[in-house]
């Protein structure tokens, strides 16, 4: 019943959903895996299509989506096996339901759930990197805003929470949204807890921070050319 293709792309063929992943349908992960699939696919192909970017890009959903999956079906198989009725998987569901009332266990599984992050990071990284962007409220020159609103266009955008200004993208205006904006609230993640507050974040179609920055642009370039292709020429 539990299935995974061994690869999501084959040249112009490229399977999402239920055609990359069968399993369980406990909980409704498989609806979960297929939409964050075709999220991440979809701006991808995008960008190939109107050549904007390398098709090397499409090389990277088959990189971050098989994983997510993966852990997936690790996740479905055990609730499986757990709506066996035997004494000894009793037993074991017992044990799990008084695991529930544990805090650290209450705080670590959300943050363990399939698709949290989409690349591999170092200690030296901010914790934001990689990670789904906090539906933050902000605070911008035209009143509040929630970050999610600026990702209905399905274009990447550069929140600026430093100085007003101090980010130039000139050379990838025609493609990634640029905003100022403030935020006077708390910076959590799921099982990270309270994290330092960035400068700038730059984040992708699929709501995912490709790049943290604090007061200088360092990395900032690789990281628009990486995902957003190349400059446009002056």
């Amino acid at each position: 019943m539990t299935r995974q293709a061994a690869a999501y792309r084959d040249r112009r063929v490229l399977l999402a959903g239920d055609s990359a992943h069968v399993h369980y349908p406990a909980g409704g992960q498989g609806l979960s895996l297929g939409v964050q699939d075709a999220v991440n696919l979809g701006w991808k192909l995008a960008q190939v299509v109107k050549r904007t970017s390398p098709e090397s890009l499409l090389d990277t959903y088959q990189d971050e989506r098989h994983p997510v999956a993966a852990r997936a079906l690790q996740h479905t198989m055990a609730q499986d096996a757990l709506q066996r009725q035997d004494e000894r998987i009793k037993a074991l569901s017992m044990c799990c339901r008084s695991w529930r009332s544990w805090t650290s266990l209450a705080n670590d599984l959300p943050g363990s759930s399939p698709g949290w992050t989409f690349i591999t990071t170092s200690a030296r990284d901010h914790p934001l990197l990689g990670r789904r962007m906090p539906d933050l409220d902000l605070l911008t020159a035209d009143g509040p805003l929630r970050v999610f609103e600026l990702l209905h266009g399905a274009k990447p955008v550069l929140v600026n929470l430093g100085e007003p200004g101090g980010f130039d993208i000139t050379p990838w205006a025609d493609r990634v949204q640029s905003i100022d904006a403030k935020y006077a609230g708390p910076w959590e993640l799921p099982v990270l807890g309270a994290v330092t507050a960035p400068t700038a974040v730059l984040i992708r179609p699929d709501g995912y921070v490709a790049w943290v920055g604090d007061l200088t642009q360092v990395g900032l370039a690789d990281a628009l050319a990486t995902w957003f292709g190349p400059p446009t020429a002056a």
